[in-house]
Protein backbone atom coordinates (compact mmCIF):
# COMPACT_ATOMS: atom_id res chain seq x y z
CA UNK A 1 0.00 0.00 0.00
CA UNK A 2 1.17 3.39 0.07
CA UNK A 3 2.66 5.55 2.39
CA UNK A 4 1.20 8.47 3.95
CA UNK A 5 3.44 11.38 3.22
CA UNK A 6 4.75 14.09 5.57
CA UNK A 7 3.62 16.94 2.95
CA UNK A 8 -0.03 18.58 3.60
CA UNK A 9 -2.28 17.92 0.61
CA UNK A 10 -4.58 20.79 -0.68
CA UNK A 11 -4.76 24.29 0.74
CA UNK A 12 -5.85 25.57 4.57
CA UNK A 13 -8.42 28.05 3.85
CA UNK A 14 -10.33 26.83 6.92
CA UNK A 15 -9.56 30.93 8.04
CA UNK A 16 -12.11 33.74 7.94
CA UNK A 17 -11.06 36.40 5.46
CA UNK A 18 -10.72 39.66 6.99
CA UNK A 19 -11.33 42.82 4.70
CA UNK A 20 -9.39 45.82 5.25
CA UNK A 21 -12.04 49.14 4.79
CA UNK A 22 -9.09 51.34 5.11
CA UNK A 23 -7.29 49.86 2.07
CA UNK A 24 -10.70 49.63 0.18
CA UNK A 25 -11.66 53.05 1.52
CA UNK A 26 -8.87 54.24 -0.37
CA UNK A 27 -9.52 52.66 -4.00
CA UNK A 28 -12.47 54.23 -3.43
CA UNK A 29 -11.66 57.20 -3.56
CA UNK A 30 -8.84 57.27 -6.14
CA UNK A 31 -11.32 55.46 -9.05
CA UNK A 32 -13.85 58.53 -8.10
CA UNK A 33 -10.97 61.34 -8.97
CA UNK A 34 -10.04 59.24 -12.44
CA UNK A 35 -13.73 59.42 -12.73
CA UNK A 36 -14.33 62.98 -12.25
CA UNK A 37 -10.65 64.07 -14.29
CA UNK A 38 -12.24 61.68 -17.00
CA UNK A 39 -15.36 63.75 -17.12
CA UNK A 40 -13.61 66.69 -17.29
CA UNK A 41 -10.95 65.71 -20.10
CA UNK A 42 -14.21 64.48 -22.15
CA UNK A 43 -15.44 68.15 -22.18
CA UNK A 44 -12.55 70.08 -23.15
CA UNK A 45 -11.84 68.67 -26.48
CA UNK A 46 -10.20 71.69 -28.01
CA UNK A 47 -11.44 73.83 -30.80
CA UNK A 48 -13.97 72.56 -33.12
CA UNK A 49 -12.42 71.60 -36.54
CA UNK A 50 -13.25 73.86 -39.20
CA UNK A 51 -14.53 71.75 -42.06
CA UNK A 52 -14.65 72.93 -45.88
CA UNK A 53 -18.01 74.26 -47.04
CA UNK A 54 -19.77 71.37 -49.13
CA UNK A 55 -18.87 71.48 -52.60
CA UNK A 56 -20.19 69.43 -56.10
CA UNK A 57 -18.74 66.27 -57.20
CA UNK A 58 -16.13 66.88 -59.89
CA UNK A 59 -16.51 63.17 -61.13
CA UNK A 60 -19.42 61.13 -62.35
CA UNK A 61 -20.47 58.15 -60.54
CA UNK A 62 -21.02 55.26 -62.33
CA UNK A 63 -23.48 53.22 -61.46
CA UNK A 64 -24.35 51.31 -64.72
CA UNK A 65 -21.17 49.50 -64.47
CA UNK A 66 -22.93 46.97 -61.33
CA UNK A 67 -25.99 47.15 -63.39
CA UNK A 68 -27.34 43.69 -63.52
CA UNK A 69 -25.07 42.15 -60.99
CA UNK A 70 -25.74 39.67 -58.60
CA UNK A 71 -23.10 40.22 -55.92
CA UNK A 72 -22.54 42.46 -52.85
CA UNK A 73 -23.62 45.88 -54.17
CA UNK A 74 -21.64 48.85 -54.08
CA UNK A 75 -18.13 49.84 -52.24
CA UNK A 76 -17.33 52.86 -50.40
CA UNK A 77 -13.68 53.11 -50.25
CA UNK A 78 -14.11 56.53 -48.66
CA UNK A 79 -16.19 54.85 -45.63
CA UNK A 80 -15.11 51.48 -46.19
CA UNK A 81 -18.77 49.95 -46.57
CA UNK A 82 -20.93 47.92 -49.07
CA UNK A 83 -24.09 49.55 -49.89
CA UNK A 84 -26.81 47.31 -51.47
CA UNK A 85 -28.38 49.28 -54.64
CA UNK A 86 -27.94 52.55 -56.95
CA UNK A 87 -30.46 54.30 -55.03
CA UNK A 88 -28.77 53.58 -51.55
CA UNK A 89 -25.49 54.33 -52.88
CA UNK A 90 -26.66 57.71 -53.96
CA UNK A 91 -28.16 58.25 -50.43
CA UNK A 92 -24.81 57.85 -48.55
CA UNK A 93 -22.35 59.66 -51.40
CA UNK A 94 -25.03 62.84 -50.56
CA UNK A 95 -25.47 61.89 -46.74
CA UNK A 96 -23.75 63.52 -43.27
CA UNK A 97 -21.12 60.42 -42.74
CA UNK A 98 -19.90 60.24 -46.61
CA UNK A 99 -19.29 64.16 -46.83
CA UNK A 100 -18.00 64.23 -43.07
CA UNK A 101 -15.58 61.69 -43.94
CA UNK A 102 -14.08 63.92 -46.90
CA UNK A 103 -13.74 67.00 -44.97
CA UNK A 104 -16.52 68.69 -45.54
CA UNK A 105 -19.67 70.26 -43.68
CA UNK A 106 -23.27 70.32 -44.86
CA UNK A 107 -23.29 74.06 -45.18
CA UNK A 108 -22.98 75.87 -48.80
CA UNK A 109 -20.66 78.76 -49.36
CA UNK A 110 -22.76 81.97 -50.36
CA UNK A 111 -21.58 82.59 -53.85
CA UNK A 112 -21.37 86.04 -55.07
CA UNK A 113 -22.53 88.04 -58.16
CA UNK A 114 -19.00 87.53 -60.19
CA UNK A 115 -18.54 83.99 -59.22
CA UNK A 116 -22.28 83.18 -60.49
CA UNK A 117 -20.95 85.80 -63.92
CA UNK A 118 -18.15 83.75 -63.99
CA UNK A 119 -19.35 80.46 -63.58
CA UNK A 120 -22.10 81.18 -66.25
CA UNK A 121 -19.73 82.82 -68.47
CA UNK A 122 -17.50 79.38 -68.80
CA UNK A 123 -20.20 77.50 -69.12
CA UNK A 124 -20.65 79.01 -72.59
CA UNK A 125 -24.29 80.67 -71.95
CA UNK A 126 -24.06 84.05 -73.15
CA UNK A 127 -25.87 86.77 -71.08
CA UNK A 128 -27.06 88.85 -73.76
CA UNK A 129 -29.63 86.57 -74.79
CA UNK A 130 -32.66 87.03 -73.32
CA UNK A 131 -34.40 84.07 -71.47
CA UNK A 132 -37.23 83.40 -74.34
CA UNK A 133 -34.67 83.49 -76.96
CA UNK A 134 -32.27 81.09 -75.14
CA UNK A 135 -35.70 78.57 -74.43
CA UNK A 136 -36.11 78.83 -78.44
CA UNK A 137 -33.25 78.03 -79.24
CA UNK A 138 -33.32 75.38 -76.80
CA UNK A 139 -36.30 74.11 -78.32
CA UNK A 140 -35.08 74.33 -81.66
CA UNK A 141 -32.26 72.62 -80.86
CA UNK A 142 -34.27 68.94 -79.23
CA UNK A 143 -36.36 69.34 -82.13
CA UNK A 144 -34.17 68.92 -84.72
CA UNK A 145 -32.29 66.07 -82.62
CA UNK A 146 -35.88 64.16 -82.67
CA UNK A 147 -36.37 64.66 -86.32
CA UNK A 148 -32.81 63.35 -86.73
CA UNK A 149 -33.35 60.59 -84.36
CA UNK A 150 -36.28 59.40 -86.15
CA UNK A 151 -34.94 59.68 -89.36
CA UNK A 152 -32.54 56.97 -88.26
CA UNK A 153 -34.55 54.95 -87.11
CA UNK A 154 -36.82 54.40 -90.23
CA UNK A 155 -33.29 53.77 -92.64
CA UNK A 156 -32.34 51.10 -90.18
CA UNK A 157 -35.88 49.96 -89.97
CA UNK A 158 -36.00 49.79 -93.85
CA UNK A 159 -32.40 48.51 -93.85
CA UNK A 160 -33.93 45.45 -91.91
CA UNK A 161 -36.89 44.39 -93.99
CA UNK A 162 -35.74 41.45 -96.43
CA UNK A 163 -35.86 41.49 -100.21
CA UNK A 164 -38.99 40.25 -101.55
CA UNK A 165 -38.44 37.55 -103.45
CA UNK A 166 -38.52 38.34 -107.20
CA UNK A 167 -41.42 36.61 -109.21
CA UNK A 168 -38.59 35.64 -112.17
CA UNK A 169 -36.24 33.98 -109.67
CA UNK A 170 -38.70 32.30 -107.52
CA UNK A 171 -40.56 30.32 -111.19
CA UNK A 172 -37.04 29.37 -111.81
CA UNK A 173 -36.45 27.96 -108.77
CA UNK A 174 -39.62 26.11 -108.88
CA UNK A 175 -41.56 27.68 -106.29
CA UNK A 176 -44.13 30.54 -106.16
CA UNK A 177 -43.50 31.45 -102.69
CA UNK A 178 -44.51 30.36 -99.47
CA UNK A 179 -48.38 28.72 -99.10
CA UNK A 180 -50.14 32.16 -98.61
CA UNK A 181 -52.88 33.50 -100.08
CA UNK A 182 -52.06 36.78 -99.03
CA UNK A 183 -50.16 38.92 -101.85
Amino acid sequence: MAQPSNHPVGVDNTFRRKFDREEYLQRAREREEQEADGRFKSKSKGPPVQRKPLKHRDYEVDLNSRLGKTQAGYFCSVCECVVKDSANFLDHINGKKHQRALGMSMRVERSSLEQVVMLLSTAGMSLNLSFREWCRSDLNVSRSAKIQNLLLKKKEKAAEEEPELDPDVAAMMGFGGFGSSKK
